[in-house]
């Protein structure tokens, strides 16, 4: 039945509760009675409220007994008249939660002897069916599912029906929609169609990799597969692709490693890659016309085609990705997926709403689809089978992909107990396992004590977050192109510096403390969004020369790097990467976007000395403090003039000072007894001494950063 077809309209809203809809061009909206019939039953219906609203008469009614879901009910008015009710707020139900509530492991498709199952959670449908054909086949075969407990449609068949095109067709309120499976694992050009495959084809065994003791001693390096190995001088053969991002051995024009052989050299633990389950935004079959950093997602479980040698064969983009995962997991780095469960690309075309309309999306108070992710829709990760859904797509990457953590987007969206349950599990399948997300408070209807945020932080102990606080007060907020922060010689940020260099814990009696734990705190001060460091730097200092943007710009980073929590890089930050002035370069160019490896060669003494950095952390365990207490019986302020910050370390019968000088003079401090051999200085890092400065007054380069070891 269509909606021209009815002259009026009945909803069920909660279990017990149909909310009626006459127009008032209907017999003046007015009807005495009303009934809810089967075939086999009619039950009359008990008005609680009738109120006028707009161009109709609305009506509150209750009926006795269980509603049969899975079956068509219709509603009969006083005049004779019948329209079938539709399938309303009810699914938003707690009610609707727990008695459909399904923890089975077989959703999607399954491989048992001789047979392959077909299930899919639809507890609103009246009837689902199951279409599939040949890769090549034009026509399709057709067979009827078998509702099951807890809303399950089930099917199965004897055919051996692998490299098949599949797809199901739900019927909900007297619609039929063709649906993709939202399990689906692998799908066709551009996710039309998904596809029956048999990953033990594609199965490797799970990397032995020595174990990260401490969330602490990752340190995270973010790119986008394309943007990784697209330049023109990247010394990659498959540019932009799965296989061009897991090449070794490559070099620039300079003849250095480039690629994965340089990020190795570079001494990063984790690289984190931007989205690469399925996404709209670029024509998988002609990959190279348009650009996309993926936030747009279709399928979850399915890695995208555009990153593929041939999208069009299902198996090429698994067979390719695992390829790339296995080569970053045998020079013994780590991998990180950044995962977009906080919303859908159209949540009218996706298969959450066309499988349960309106389950899967926050609806606001006047029951219109909410919209904290600036998107369109919010997906309802409180709800049951959503939650589950997040977490059985997280348990299957890392167990059949090998992947090492996970980047939550807009994990503010998503809820404190959807969080907790996706460390949990993660943490049963590989211990150590990293997860990081965006803990930004977002309008979104969900109660702010259960939203997963910066706020919330001591609900999720064991999840660390993008540290806002970090990156405005050392590089000036991001919101504000020519705003500075602290590294930028801005020192009313000075006293948010101390805190933040220090773990965001509260180690001042002035500061305020964000995080319960230092490795709660992930400190970066550039990512993919918003401008670079370096092209933020050239607009707040338009009238300065390079090679002083360039030691803010150091200076910015080596904070990064020395702070208490887990530092961050984005791909490139070590070379001035930028985007010429870009802001929100999510489908821009690859002129844009290209991790230009030929500035590595240009910026070489700085690679070196973000390296030398990245060494010394490595080395020193005063800059991994693991926790709160540690850092509070280890780090010691020093008291030098502002804007100078100082710090001494004292730990494991070691001294160590870090001084950071983000002023443009020359700044006169006075150091603790004994000799110090400076490790770090506005020019050079590394774990060898550069100097030994003595005792007493001493003499600081503008714009620095300084770290000195007590001999």
């Amino acid at each position: 039945m269509i909606s021209a077809d009815r002259k009026f309209l009945a909803y069920l809203d909660e279990m017990n509760i149909i909310t009626i809809l006459l127009p008032l061009s209907y017999h003046n909206g007015l009807s005495s009675a009303f009934y809810l019939t089967t075939d086999a039953l009619k039950i009359p219906l008990e008005i609680l409220k009738s109120l006028e609203i707009e161009h109709n008469h609305k009506y509150i009614c209750r009926f006795e007994g269980d509603f049969s879901f899975g079956k068509q009910y219709w509603i009969v008015d006083q005049h004779g008249e019948k329209t079938d009710l539709q399938i309303g707020a009810v699914i938003r139900t707690n009610s609707f939660d727990e008695r459909f509530y399904y923890d089975g492991q077989d959703l999607g498709v399954t491989f048992h002897t001789n047979q392959t199952r077909f299930k899919l959670w639809a507890p609103t449908a009246t009837g689902v069916k199951l279409k599939y054909r040949p890769a090549a086949g034009q026509y399709s075969e057709i067979i009827k599912m078998r509702r099951e407990d807890c809303g399950i449609w089930s099917a199965s068949t004897t055919q051996d029906v692998e490299a098949y095109r599949y797809s199901f067709l739900v019927q909900v309120n007297h619609e039929w929609h063709e649906v993709i499976d939202p399990y689906a694992k692998a799908v066709t050009a551009n996710g039309e169609q998904g596809v029956i495959v048999k990953l033990e084809k594609t199965s490797r065994p799970r990397p032995d990799l020595p174990p990260i003791e401490h969330p602490v001693d990752a340190i995270i390096y973010e790119t986008h597969i394309r943007d990784f190995s697209i330049h023109p001088n990247s010394g990659v053969r498959n540019k932009g692709l799965y296989l061009g991002a897991g090449e070794w051995n490559t070099k620039g024009k300079d003849g250095e490693p480039t690629g994965l052989s340089y990020l190795k050299e570079l001494g990063i633990t984790h690289i984190e890659f931007l989205p690469f389950h399925d996404f709209a935004g670029v024509d998988e079959l002609h990959p190279t016309k348009d650009y996309n950093w993926g936030y747009n997602p279709l399928h979850f479980n399915a890695p995208e085609g555009s990153y593929a040698t041939d999208p069009e064969n299902p198996y090429s983009r698994i067979i390719e990705l695992k390829e790339l995962i296995d080569q970053i997991h045998r020079i013994g780095l780590r991998v990180m997926m950044d995962v977009v469960y906080n919303h859908v690309y159209i949540r009218e075309k996706s298969s959450f709403e066309k499988v349960v309309p309106g389950y899967y999306f926050r609806h606001n108070e006047v029951g219109l689809p909410s919209n904290g992710t600036g998107v369109g829709n919010d997906i309802a990760s409180e709800r049951k089978m959503v939650r589950k859904y997040i977490v059985d797509s997280v348990r299957y990457w890392m167990e059949e992909y090998h992947i090492d953590g996970f980047r939550f987007d807009l994990m503010g969206i998503l809820d404190v107990e959807t969080m907790t349950e996706v460390k949990k599990t993660c943490e049963s399948i590989k211990e150590g396992t990293l997860i990081i997300g965006e803990g930004w408070n977002l309008n979104t209807p969900l109660p702010l004590d259960q939203k997963a945020t910066i706020g919330n932080q001591a609900k999720m102990p064991d999840i660390a977050q993008f540290n806002d606080k970090f990156r405005d007060s050392i590089k000036g907020s991001t919101f504000n192109l020519f705003d500075k922060g602290f590294a930028l010689g801005n020192d009313h940020h000075l006293d948010a510096a101390i805190e933040v260099i220090t773990g965001s814990i509260g180690l001042t009696k002035r500061g305020t403390r964000l995080f319960n734990e230092p490795y709660q705190s992930v400190n970066y001060v550039e990512c993919h969004d918003n401008h670079t460091l370096w092209d933020k730097l050239q607009a707040c200092f338009p009238d300065v020369d390079e090679e002083t943007r360039m030691k803010y710009h150091r200076l910015a980073t080596g904070i990064v790097l020395l702070s208490q929590g887990i530092p961050f890089l984005h791909s490139g930050q070590e070379f001035f990467r930028t985007k010429f002035g870009e802001g929100n370069s999510y489908r821009s160019t690859d002129l844009v976007n290209q991790l230009d490896w030929d500035r590595k060669s240009q910026f070489k003494e700085n690679v070196e000395y973000i390296k030398g950095l990245i060494q010394i952390r490595k080395t020193f365990s005063c800059f991994r403090m693991r926790t709160s207490k540690e850092i509070h019986s280890h780090i010691h302020l020093l008291s030098f003039p502002a804007p100078v910050v100082g710090f001494l370390f004292k730990k494991n019968h070691k001294e160590v000072i870090i001084i950071i000088n983000p002023s443009t003079i020359k700044q006169i401090i006075h150091l603790p007894d004994g000799e110090w051999s400076v490790l770090v200085n506005q020019k050079n890092a590394g774990i060898s001494s550069k100097a030994v400065l003595q005792e007493g007054e001493n003499t600081m380069d503008p714009i620095s950063l300084n770290v000195l070891l007590k001999k």
